[in-house]
C-alpha cells in the first residue's frame, strides 16, 4: 500500500510475466508439474515444491494433531463441570469469550515474549474457547434426557453415565466440531508458525507469498482445501449415521 514501494512491486511482476510470456504457458506449466507429481518448481527456491512440502506436512500435521488433542482436553474438562452445575453461570462463560476476543498473532507474540507456552498451546487454546460453548451446551441438554435424570436419582454415579450414555449419544456431533477444529485450526496456522518459527507449511505460505511464488502457494491451497473437504465430509457421514 506504500506508493514508495508500489512501483518497485509492479515492475517486478511485469518482468516476471514477461518471462513467463504469456497466462495459457504459465497454466500450462503448473499442470505439466502436478502431472510429473512435483507439483512444479518453485520460483523463488527453484526446486520441485513437493520438495518443500514434503519434509513440512509431518512437523504442520503434527502440530495440528497436538494442538487438537489438547484443545478438546480442556474444552471437554470445562465443558463437563459447567454442566453439571445446578446453574447456568456467566462466569463459565468469561474464559472462552476473553480468548475470542484476543487475535492469534497477538496470544502467540505475548507467549513469545513472556517465554510461556508455545505454538500448541496457543492454537490449543483458540480450538478450546471455540469448542467450549458447543460442548457445553450439548452436555447441557443431554443431561437434562429423562433417562439420565433418573439413573442420576438412583445413584448411579456421573463417569458411568458419562461414558455408557452421553458420549455415544454425543459422537455423531463430535464428528461435526471435529472438521469445525480443523478449520479453525488450519485459519490460525500462518500467524503461528510465522511467530514461533515452525518450519511447516504455515511459515512457507508465509514465504511464498512475500516472494511471489505462485506453485507453492497453490500447493498450499490444494492441500489445505483438500483437508477441509474431506473432514466436511466425514462430517457429513456422521450425521447421515445419526439420521438413520
Amino acid at each position: 500500500m506504500d506508493a514508495r514501494y508500489a512501483g518497485v512491486a509492479r515492475a517486478e511482476l511485469s518482468e516476471e510475466a514477461a518471462r513467463s510470456h504469456s497466462l495459457a504457458g504459465l497454466v500450462g506449466a503448473e499442470i505439466a508439474g502436478w502431472a510429473r507429481g512435483d507439483a512444479g518448481i518453485s520460483r523463488h527456491f527453484g526446486v520441485p515444491v513437493s520438495e518443500l512440502i514434503r519434509p513440512r506436512l509431518a512437523v504442520t500435521g503434527g502440530l495440528l494433531l497436538r494442538s487438537v488433542l489438547l484443545g478438546w482436553a480442556l474444552a471437554l474438562c470445562g465443558a463437563l463441570m459447567a454442566s453439571l452445575a445446578r446453574r447456568t453461570s456467566f462466569l463459565w462463560q468469561v474464559p472462552a469469550t476473553v480468548l475470542l476476543a484476543v487475535p492469534t498473532a497477538a496470544m502467540a507474540t505475548v507467549c513469545l515474549i513472556s517465554g510461556h507456552g508455545g505454538p500448541v498451546l496457543v492454537m490449543a487454546l483458540l480450538l478450546a474457547a471455540r469448542d467450549f460453548k458447543f460442548l457445553e451446551r450439548a452436555l447441557r441438554t443431554a443431561w437434562l434426557e429423562p433417562h439420565l435424570l433418573h439413573g442420576r436419582a438412583q445413584g448411579i454415579g456421573t463417569r458411568r453415565l458419562l461414558v455408557a450414555h452421553v458420549v455415544p449419544a454425543l459422537v455423531p456431533q463430535l464428528f461435526a466440531l471435529a472438521g469445525l477444529s480443523l478449520v479453525t485450526a488450519l485459519s490460525a496456522l500462518v500467524p503461528v508458525e510465522v511467530i514461533f518459527n515452525v518450519p511447516g507449511l504455515g511459515e512457507l505460505a508465509w514465504n511464498a507469498a512475500l516472494n511471489r511464488d505462485l506453485p507453492v502457494l497453490l500447493a498450499i491451497t490444494v492441500i489445505m482445501a483438500l483437508a477441509v473437504t474431506v473432514s466436511g465430509m466425514a462430517s457429513s457421514r456422521s450425521q447421515e449415521w445419526k439420521s438413520a
